[in-house]
């Protein structure tokens, strides 16, 4: 993979690794609010493994990605980003967006991007608010940050109790940065959380409509079914919107899938992205 820089439109500078034959078709991949692009690793390797083209990029006041002087971090925002990292492509793509991800790529479709499918990892247009409530307050609760890594690993086990804690650190580092007071803070701007949960919510409600005025789009949910995010009624009710939907209920996994069931994920994503694409396809004429 080699690491990429994108400029937005309002200037600010968005990271990727970018890897894979550029003439083949493309995933790109979308990491969930307060996460970096590092959360897909291991999907990357297989992706690249299947001989697709890969675009995996920190959101805007995420990683390695700017914070926007401005605050400019509405979903309007998000998805003008998503345009500028697909702009230049010539080649069919996938959109792979978990949660804040997912709302993005939702948003951009809606703005009148075109990709060749959707897969929208444990978002919904109407989430159980519990579930969002319970990431926003975990966000909320370690804005002054940690002494070491070990406490930050501690505060993400007893959120998540379910998964296995990790031998030691050096992943979760990746999502840290360091301040000057010697602290380990996350890696997002805190003003990411400026707005409430509900009006990002109504926005990806009213953009989803879209979808369903969009009938060749093959959209795929992958679902943890252990997730506080995404309950049956959730998907009852997107269903409604969208009859065509497909599903993917992954056991054993809560609402970070890829991290959980990172096997069953990555045979999903693929199985649907070469339904969905021709491996080695054409140049779409510019």
């Amino acid at each position: 993979m080699q690491r990429t820089v994108f400029v937005a439109r309002d200037g600010v500078r968005l990271v990727a690794d970018r890897g894979g034959d550029a003439t083949a078709p493309a995933v790109i991949l979308l990491h969930g609010g307060g996460q970096t692009r590092h959360s897909w690793s291991r999907a990357v390797d297989r992706l690249l493994a299947e001989g697709f083209q890969v675009i995996n990029y920190d959101a805007r006041g995420h990683g390695e990605s700017d914070w926007s002087p401005e605050a400019a971090y509405q979903l309007a925002d998000r998805a003008d980003d998503l345009a500028t990292i697909v702009g230049g492509l010539r080649v069919p793509f996938v959109l792979v967006g978990a949660s804040l991800g997912g709302a993005t790529s939702i948003v951009a479709i809606d703005r009148g991007l075109r990709p060749a499918g959707l897969v929208l990892v444990d978002i919904v247009p109407e989430p159980d608010p519990r579930g969002i409530d319970r990431i926003v307050s975990f966000m909320r609760v370690h804005l002054d940050g940690f002494a070491t890594v070990e406490e930050a690993v501690a505060a993400v086990a007893a959120y998540n109790p379910a998964r296995a804690a990790p031998p030691d650190g050096g992943g979760l580092m990746k999502n840290l940065r360091a301040g000057d007071d010697g602290r380990l803070r996350w890696h997002w701007d805190p003003r990411i959380l400026a707005d409430a949960p509900t009006l990002h919510h109504g926005v990806v409600q009213h953009a989803a409509e879209a979808l369903a005025a969009l009938p060749d789009l093959p959209v795929l949910l992958v679902r943890g079914l252990s997730s506080d995010v995404v309950s049956d009624a959730g998907v009852a009710a997107f269903r409604h919107m969208l009859p065509r939907l497909e599903s993917l209920d992954v056991a054993g996994a809560g609402h970070m899938v890829a991290g959980d069931r990172n096997d069953v994920f990555n045979d999903g994503v693929i199985a649907f992205a070469r339904r969905t694409l021709r491996v080695g396809a054409a140049p779409v004429a510019s």
